[in-house]
């Protein structure tokens, strides 16, 4: 394996086995600090107060189907020393010709969607300083500028801030409503209360679970895991992250059902709904516990506008040079994962020209509104993003692109497996909903 230097043990080239530390933990906190997002709150709360504690156990389910698919991810990175988008690449054309659509359309309607998303609480906290769209500009700038002028060791640093603060508060909240442990533990049974299907599924696969979890393959080599001997360390630094999810959707599951449920307080889809929240826990708990519910929330959303801004752009480089080296005849996997670690990805051209198509076009969808043909492309192609990616990544670690030691077992087979059949109902159900 590249990345590495090998020693001789009993007479075979092996590489050292490496511990896993806890003070090695970082890619996986980055991921659950950019997947969880003010929207995967709402919805969240909005299944506490629909079924109260019903669907606690498809949190659980759900966080054990994205430690599968995040340990996929990584284990290709460090298993055969290239990226998932070099694996995507040996598919066939047809994803390259995917991933260029999706990540270009969908990068210009996120961008504006995660500028908002950071502004709401501001403009809550500050309501006379500024308008939101004053707010939604200045959070995309500040994120731009962030990103630009730090490599991945400084993001992973500023990411456990919010990771600490989104848990700190979150966890608080659930712990001032007074949870009823007996109605908690009771929800870990599985059942399906009438009408409550969409809600289960959603919880099961929508919280953590975007195009952020192909990246992180992408900053674990930025952190400098570059082959298998940082297999186990990959391993526990995504359970670490996964739980971490975990406990932030139960914490905000027992919100919604001890806040919302019992009083039948409904609550705004979207972002909004989190201002909604707001109100609730300042007429309840006061102005100290909605200020700082306030601060969580803009935790939450500035930290996905990061994390988005930092993963997809290696993404977007790592793309362009697959594109210039088969233009070139060349095969960029013998240097790709290399360059990742040393930076060199995060100091290329194609990394920061897509940090500015993700921070100034988008500023048109602030005053425009959405368009509605844009809408459509957007909610299609975000909607087949994670049946891609399970059906991919269970295409690739079978077969002889991945070492036949590395390859999936039984477990992860069936994993990936039932994930994929998640998130293709969850995309049609996706596809139905949108507005044709």
């Amino acid at each position: 394996m590249r990345g590495m230097p090998a020693e001789e043990i009993h007479g075979e080239t092996r590489l050292p086995v490496r511990k896993p530390s806890w003070k090695m933990i970082g890619p996986g906190m980055v991921v659950a600090a950019t997947g969880v997002g003010a929207g995967d709150l709402v919805a969240t709360l909005i299944a506490g107060s629909k079924f109260g504690y019903t669907l606690l156990w498809a949190a659980v389910i759900g966080c054990v189907v994205k430690i599968a698919l995040a340990e996929a991810t990584g284990r290709w990175h460090l298993a055969t020393g290239r990226t998932i988008f070099d694996g995507w690449r040996s598919l066939g054309p047809w994803t390259t010709v995917y991933f260029a659509v999706y990540v270009v359309v969908w990068g210009f309607v996120y961008g504006a969607t995660a500028m908002s998303s950071s502004a709401l609480p501001l403009q809550a906290l500050f309501p006379d300083v500024m308008p939101l769209k004053a707010w939604a500009i200045i959070t995309g700038l500040l994120g731009l500028a962030f990103v630009w002028g730090n490599r991945y060791a400084i993001v992973e640093k500023i990411m456990m801030v919010f990771v600490g603060v989104m848990f700190v508060v979150v966890v608080y909240c659930a712990i001032r409503v007074s949870p009823d442990l007996g109605d908690a533990f009771a929800g870990l049974a599985p059942t399906l209360p009438s009408g409550s299907m969409i809600y289960t599924l959603g919880l099961i696969g929508g919280v953590g679970g975007t195009i952020t979890m192909a990246a992180y393959g992408y900053w674990i080599n930025a952190k400098g895991w570059t082959d298998v001997s940082w297999l186990r360390m990959m391993r526990l630094d995504n359970r670490v992250a996964y739980v971490t999810t975990g406990i932030f959707v139960v914490a905000m599951l027992i919100v919604g059902a001890e806040l919302l449920h019992s009083t039948q307080i409904a609550l705004a889809e979207g972002d909004k709904g989190l201002l909604d929240l707001d109100e609730v826990l300042e007429n309840r708990f006061g102005a100290f516990t909605a200020n700082l519910f306030l601060i969580g929330f803009l935790a939450a959303s500035f930290s996905s506008l990061i994390g988005v801004w930092h993963g997809v752009g290696l993404m977007f480089a790592d793309f362009v040079e697959h594109v210039r080296a088969h233009r070139a005849g060349k095969d960029p996997a013998e240097t790709e994962v290399v360059e990742i670690a040393r930076g060199a990805r995060e100091r290329s051209l194609p990394f920061r020209l897509y940090l500015l198509w993700l921070t100034f076009p988008p500023m048109a969808l602030l005053w425009l509104d959405q368009p509605f043909g844009l809408v459509i492309a957007y909610g299609v192609l975000g909607a087949f993003f994670m049946p891609f990616l399970a059906v991919t990544l269970l295409w690739l670690l079978n077969t002889s692109r991945t070492p036949e030691e590395w390859r999936n077992g039984w477990l992860s087979n069936g994993l990936l497996a039932a994930s994929a059949v998640l998130f293709v109902v969850l995309c049609v159900e996706e596809i139905r909903d949108l507005p044709w």
